[in-house]
């Protein structure tokens, strides 16, 4: 995998990249992945991935969740949108502008693939003590799902 992110131009692109993510909620909870690759490697975070050429953001977010976790959702709106950028020395070696869109599931049933590691439902009070990736944790508190932390 880790040369697959390289060759594909993930790692140390020349140019951002643009992906997906979903923040997918049911019964007062929500679904977060544990990343099983950088960036965020062993980190709870939302299902999501990059466009592909020619695809709809909306489109993709829906592709991604099938192809990472098994489940059919519905977009209900844009959150937000991020800058994922992860230094290394002086070199860029991960850019990512990430659009986060709130999902519901509406079939399927959670089948991870190679990329996750862990997949779960959590309440807020249970999220507390979980290591999310911080463009998760924003796009959390920008729900009002997680507080906004002190500075």
């Amino acid at each position: 995998m880790e040369a697959e992110y390289i060759e594909s131009g993930r790692k140390y692109p020349k140019r951002p990249m643009a992906g997906v993510g979903a923040l997918i909620t049911r019964d007062g909870k929500v679904l977060l992945i544990k990343r099983r690759y950088e960036p965020g490697e062993g980190k709870w975070s939302i299902p999501g991935g990059l466009i592909e050429l020619g695809e709809r953001a909306e489109e993709a977010v829906k592709r991604e969740v099938k192809e990472e976790i098994g489940l059919e959702v519905e977009v209900e709106r844009l959150i937000d949108s991020a800058d994922i950028i992860v230094r290394e020395g002086e070199r860029i070696k991960y850019h990512f502008v990430l659009l986060g869109f709130l999902c519901k599931p509406t079939s399927g049933n959670l089948k991870p693939n190679q990329e996750v590691m862990d997949v779960g439902w959590f309440s807020s009070d249970e999220l507390m003590d979980l290591d999310i990736t911080r463009t998760a944790k924003d796009i959390l508190q920008k729900v009002g799902i997680l507080q906004q932390e002190d500075d």
